[in-house]
């Protein structure tokens, strides 16, 4: 049987004892009565624990037992509503989407995430460059300017020398 509900995922309980409560997804059992799952901190039973040896003391021990997977729905994480879950193709992979239409497969959604981040540096980077480019145009236009202007005014004034000081010129 196929399941949307994947380890790690936010769960809401909608029936039974934890009605309304939301929890962590710990595992998924393959049963032959059908699919369970263990949620964190939901369906707490209490098992006697024996002592194997004399060290060790016999005690009550509470933990989480399985419930079945139609009990719970998925927790959007970004608009908190349970849904069930959709499926989609988005870039060339299925991915498991909300009713709201956001991305529900966390690893999927960073790799996006991270992609698109690049790409945004990248053109980030290009702009910067651009600007650069330009900024080393003016300044080297600028620089131009300025040379061809000294040497204008080098040019209109002759240089003296030691002879034509002396005679006069």
């Amino acid at each position: 049987m196929k399941v949307s509900i994947k380890t790690g995922d936010t769960v809401l309980v909608n029936s039974g004892k934890d009605s309304g409560k939301k929890g962590k997804v710990l595992a998924i059992r393959q049963t032959k009565k059908g699919v369970r799952v263990l949620v964190e901190g939901v369906n707490i039973v209490t098992k006697a624990k024996k002592a194997r040896t004399a060290q060790d003391k016999s005690e009550l021990v509470k933990r989480e037992a399985a419930i079945d997977v139609s009990n719970v729905n998925v927790v959007c994480p970004s608009c908190g509503k349970p849904t069930r879950v959709k499926h989609a193709v988005v870039d060339g992979k299925k991915v498991r989407v909300c009713s709201c239409g956001s991305v529900l497969d966390t690893k999927f959604v960073k790799e996006t995430k991270t992609k698109k981040v690049a790409a945004e540096k990248t053109a980030d980077e290009k702009k910067a460059e651009k600007k650069t480019a330009t900024e080393k145009k003016s300044k080297v236009t600028t620089t131009k300017a300025a040379n061809e202007k000294a040497t204008k005014t080098a040019e209109t004034k002759k240089p003296t020398t030691a002879r034509s000081s002396q005679r006069g010129v």
